[in-house]
């Protein structure tokens, strides 16, 4: 098949170019670089394969004269709600860039677009007898990142109603793993703070449950997607909290440094995880790496 992976230089997507390109599908790389990097994507040059390489922005013209020309199968659309937006009104910035890839995919006969969201930004904070959270749970609204989030899903709803666009859409849990930015993700932070031999900050008494699931586990579900869970929003995660303290105390076995303990943030939630039963059903999807096997791809030597 195929592929044209906007986001395809950022943590996740590059990784899923890789899985991408050692399946032998032809791959088409959209990264405006704005949190990504070229350098990410060294290893998927290395490997050969079918890959081209574009640095432009999925919401310009040149977005769809390239989808015109290379006609691929799926886009998978990985610049959505992005870390650095996710808490703030650039999220705003995502509905265009999804806009952009239905409505090439509706010029060009794109047979499927999948779709990578938070899965927090989607439920929010749930009772913990929700917990994990199915799919279809609705909360109020708490932010303009959460508000964006429904607006996407509504989005790709539309236009597989009016114009026959098939997608999936997937609620991802909280991914790490290796080229993740420390600014990024918890697990990368800490990484981080334990190579630079750095305290690490807390913020709020560390008891706060989050479902931490690697990234090659969610590379596995972008690329079951591609052809199952036709039209179905389906939730990426473990189902186990871990707290943030259990994390630390995961990755900072041998080390003497305690963490510094600051306020909770305001848009931070409590518990969080969500369910994977519907990702087993409808794309035979599992997570397959514990956590202490995932921290340890990215933990420096004890």
């Amino acid at each position: 098949m195929r592929f044209l992976v906007c986001g395809g230089a950022g943590f996740i997507g590059s990784h899923v170019v890789d899985r991408l390109l050692s399946e032998g599908h032809a791959v088409e790389v959209v990264d405006n670089l704005s949190t990504g990097s070229f350098s990410n994507l060294h290893q998927a040059r290395l490997a050969g394969g079918d890959l081209k390489i574009h640095n432009i922005d999925v919401t310009t013209p040149e977005f769809l004269d390239l989808v015109s020309l290379r006609r691929p199968d799926v886009i998978l659309q990985l610049t959505a709600l992005s870390p650095s937006a996710a808490h703030s009104t650039l999220a705003l910035s995502s509905a265009p860039a999804v806009v952009a890839a239905l409505e090439a995919a509706r010029l060009f006969g794109v047979k499927k677009v999948v779709l990578g969201v938070p899965a927090h930004l989607l439920y929010g904070e749930v009772p913990v007898r929700e917990i994990p959270i199915k799919e279809g749970r609705v909360s109020e609204p708490i932010s303009v990142p959460h508000v964006i989030t429904r607006t996407l899903l509504q989005l790709l709803a539309v236009y597989r109603e009016v114009h026959a666009v098939e997608y999936t859409a997937l609620a991802i849990a909280n991914v790490y793993g290796p080229r993740q930015r420390a600014e990024d993700g918890v697990v990368a932070a800490f990484a981080a703070a334990l190579a630079n031999n750095e305290a690490p900050e807390f913020f709020g008494s560390g008891k706060q449950t989050r479902d931490f699931v690697f990234v090659e586990d969610v590379v596995d579900a972008y690329v079951k997607a591609a052809t199952k869970g036709d039209g179905l929003v389906i939730n990426i995660g473990t189902g186990v909290q871990t707290s943030i303290a259990a994390l630390w105390k995961e990755m900072s076995a041998g080390s003497t440094l305690q963490p510094v303990v600051g306020k909770q943030r305001p848009s931070d939630i409590t518990r969080f995880a969500v369910s994977p039963v519907r990702a087993r059903i409808q794309l035979a999807w599992a997570p397959f790496t514990s956590l202490s096997e995932g921290v340890a791809t990215i933990s420096p030597p004890r």
